[in-house]
């Protein structure tokens, strides 16, 4: 199955992170949403999309990206994040889009960041070491069992 990664890390590499674990367990590419070309979607049967989540919107690069992007007819699609809140993420807006371009979600991750953002800079940030190695194996465990259960709808 080929998969893309599209992603956006911007303050302190989180995502990028999460990104790589991912690409790891899937033998994936990668590709910044600031650079990416929407027709290259087109050589990808499974394409995840993620970003760090600010004001409880993934970031406005990576929806700038999936705007652009071409109507498709069922690809495959995962959706991922990192934030200080964590656990609590609300995919929903993201997936709203994708789903309108044709894109079918089969998962979506969220893990803890980093974040000195806003006023929380001010005191160091919250979860500093985040995403860590056992983030970083749960990120990799979840492109596994992405792999196991849609490996063959690419081929």
């Amino acid at each position: 199955m080929r998969t893309l990664i599209i992603y956006t890390s911007v303050h302190h590499g989180n995502t990028g992170k999460v990104a790589q674990a991912m690409a790891g367990a899937l033998g994936a590419d990668m590709v910044d949403a600031a650079g990416a070309e929407p027709g290259l979607i087109d050589h990808y049967d499974l394409i995840g999309f993620g970003s760090g989540i600010y004001h409880g919107r993934h970031h406005q690069t990576l929806f700038r990206f999936v705007e652009m992007l071409p109507a498709v007819d069922g690809t495959l699609a995962f959706v991922f994040s990192t934030s200080g809140r964590g656990v609590a993420q609300d995919h929903t807006a993201l997936k709203q889009v994708l789903e309108a371009k044709g894109f079918w979600i089969v998962g979506d991750f969220v893990c803890k960041g980093w974040d000195t953002y806003t006023v929380l800079g001010l005191v160091g940030g919250i979860n500093k070491g985040r995403p860590d190695a056992r983030d970083l194996a749960h990120a990799a465990a979840f492109a596994d069992d992405l792999a196991r259960h849609w490996g063959d709808a690419g081929r």
